[in-house]
């Protein structure tokens, strides 16, 4: 979808739709809507009155022209109560509206900047939410259906502002919700392709094309240096499948220091099958997605590398497949993770982990300032928040503010979790110095203990969005299949911090 921010009247637009707002409860008509009310003679103003027109949430009300207007029709979008009105609400009334107008068939549509200069919305972060709202509402996944889609796409979208000093600030605004969302997509693009599409390779040969496009240092360790570096927690692993591992390290280099001012670390398991604590076969195929993390920080970091902030940041994807191969790692056995904590596995299903200690030891050895993990760890933290809300855990309570305040921009809601000391007891092992499993309860908090061991005294978050990371149903911008969350999250962060 072509989208461009122009400057004029939206009434002379020449469009399959405009797209104007109407608050709920509003009284009168002003402004463009006003306009538009009036070339169509009072029709707006008559279905409000008639009370088919309500202004509420995500209301999507379709008008046609009939010649009146150079536009075909004309969409009446409800923005809900003008004094809850938000940037995130205004990307899902877009979404709805362009997911509506596709299924219609329309091919070009134009839009005012929807809650520009209303709540706290600046014009910029009112272009940015149109766009966003647009891209991520309409993406599918159809790389592997062979039959044609039953519509066409919307090829072209106009931000129109009537201000044309205003037109940089559109233009700028337009620019960043493109970027924020086209890499959402790319990371929902990779969790919904299934796992013969999606091997660790696959993974590096993603790393290297989005190094390539976007201008990013990109190593990739094989095995032997594995080995060599002693991830024993990452091979332990790997060795149940015939696939090799792969350890993916991206760097964008923002500012002229050598430093890392913050690793984002993903974790890449391209398919879970519990290994020989083999998974139930119900839902088997969503484990697919198990490299959600892996997937989400290399389309931030690649987000990160076009909108240019001056800071330092690293990306890490341990990829591995777990598998219960005539090889496979055993309950029971003890691994060495790289920072030389020996491990005793009780579980083989709980190995995010696992991979996730090697890849904070490799950050820590590179002197990572900040640390911020995402990985679709574990049930307990989908039982606990469902599919709202990302888990946050960490040792550093300034960092996890800045986490939740960039999610918040994003629409992305992260909920703290505790990290009470006393959830330790239940990863003693009485054999290694940790285990891999903490029991029956409290399991989102016991493994984010587990990772807090490998941070060590790095300020550290770790997002667990085992919850989030696939959506069942379409909600507003979120369409089925994999959500892309926290990509816009990640990329808010390091903007924040590169402020300041």
């Amino acid at each position: 979808m072509e989208i461009r921010a122009v400057a004029g009247d939206i009434t002379k637009i020449k469009a399959g739709a405009i797209v104007v707002n109407l608050f709920e409860g509003m009284e009168r008509l002003d402004g463009d809507i006003a306009n538009i009310d009036k070339a169509l003679d009072g029709a707006i103003s008559q279905l409000i009155s008639q009370g088919e027109i309500k202004g509420k949430l995500n209301e999507v009300t379709i008008v046609h022209s009939l010649g009146k207007l150079p536009a075909t029709r004309v969409v009446v979008a409800g923005l809900g109560k003008q004094q809850e009105l938000t940037q995130d609400r205004v990307r899902g009334v877009m979404a709805e509206t362009c997911r509506l107008l596709q299924q219609k068939g329309v091919d070009s549509m134009a839009t005012i900047a929807q809650g520009a200069e209303i709540a706290n919305i600046t014009v910029e972060g009112a272009a940015q939410a149109v766009t966003e709202g647009a891209l991520l509402g309409v993406y599918s996944f159809r790389r592997h259906i062979t039959k044609e889609a039953e519509h066409g796409e919307i090829k072209q979208l106009l931000i129109v502002g009537s201000d044309e000093t205003k037109l940089p600030i559109l233009e700028q605004g337009c620019y960043k919700g493109r970027v924020l969302a086209e890499a959402t997509n790319l990371a929902r693009d990779m969790v919904n392709e299934p796992a013969n599409y999606m091997t660790p390779k696959h993974m590096a040969d993603m790393a290297a094309k989005l190094a390539e496009t976007y201008g990013l240092e990109l190593s990739v360790l094989e095995r032997e240096q594995m080995q060599e570096l002693g991830m024993g927690a990452l091979l332990g692993v790997a060795q149940g499948s015939r696939q090799p591992p792969k350890f993916i390290v991206l760097h964008y280099r923002g500012s002229d220091s050598t430093e890392i001012d913050v690793a984002l670390v993903g974790k890449g398991v391209t398919f879970d099958s519990g290994g020989i604590s083999i998974k139930p076969s119900e839902k088997m195929d969503e484990m697919k997605g198990d490299m959600a993390g892996g997937a989400a920080v290399m389309a931030a970091i690649s987000a990160i590398a076009q909108l240019k902030p001056k800071i330092n940041v690293m990306a890490v994807i341990p990829a591995t497949e777990n598998l219960p191969g005539d090889s496979a790692l055993k309950p029971g056995d003890i691994l060495t993770a790289m920072n030389g904590k020996t491990i005793e596995i009780i579980s083989t299903d709980a190995e995010g982990r696992l991979i996730l200690a090697d890849a904070l030891g490799y950050a820590k050895k590179l002197g990572a300032k900040l640390v911020v993990d995402v990985a679709t760890l574990t049930g307990a933290c989908r039982i606990a928040l469902g599919d709202v809300c990302s888990g946050a855990f960490g040792n550093n309570q300034e960092l996890i503010d800045k986490v939740i305040a960039a999610g918040t921009e994003a629409g992305e809601l992260i909920w703290q979790m505790p990290m009470y000391e006393e959830y330790k007891e239940q990863n003693k092992s009485e054999v290694a110095d940790i285990k891999n499993i903490g029991g029956k309860y409290g399991g989102a908090i016991t493994a984010a203990q587990f990772i807090a061991e490998f941070a060590g005294d790095t300020p550290w978050v770790h997002l667990d969005i085992a919850g989030t990371s696939l959506s069942e149903k379409e909600r507003t911008y979120r369409v089925k299949g994999a959500t892309g969350v926290p990509v816009r999250t990640l990329v808010n962060l390091v903007l924040s911090l590169a402020k300041q």
